[in-house]
This record gives structure tokens, sequence and C-alpha cells, in this order.
């Protein structure tokens, strides 16, 4: 299951959301967007757990959590229109 990760720190690293959604299930990949100018987070990423219960129990817990002082959005990611009419 993929979930999209929005608000996160700036100073969030992959590990981070490894981190503090291992407690729910099986992280198979944690990937934050970088501005390929700054190098800085964009303040959102990705999550794929490995079971899908795992990971709407991870969405529950933490949408809306306060990590490092910012409440993250946590949502089952949506598949982009766009790829969807390439396919």
């Amino acid at each position: 299951m993929e979930i999209f990760v929005g608000s996160i720190p700036f100073k969030f690293k992959e590990k981070d959301l490894i981190d503090i959604f291992s407690p729910y299930g099986e992280v198979l990949n944690a990937k934050i967007v970088i501005n390929t100018f700054t190098r800085q987070n964009k303040g959102f990423g990705f999550v794929e757990m490995k079971d899908r219960e795992a990971g709407l129990k991870a969405i529950k817990a933490l949408d809306g959590s306060d990590q490092m002082g910012r409440a993250i959005v946590v949502a089952e990611a949506q598949k982009n229109k766009e790829s969807k009419r390439k396919k």
C-alpha cells in the first residue's frame, strides 16, 4: 500500500519516515521528494507498506500527529491521472 505523507518537517530524512511507520507494520520503502536545486525536501513524501491493513492503521494513527512541531498529513496515495492515461 502506498501512503502519501505531507507537511513533513524539512529536516526529516527517509529513515525518520521508516521509524514512525514501522510500529504499524513492515515498511518496504520510504521516499521524500527533494528539490533538485536546493537539496531541501519539499515537505512531502511517500511510504510503501507491505500490508494494506497495517497501512490503514498507520494512516489512522499518524494523520495529524506532531512530528518536530508540525502536524503531518497522512493519507492513501492517489494515482496520478496523467500516468493512468499513458498506460
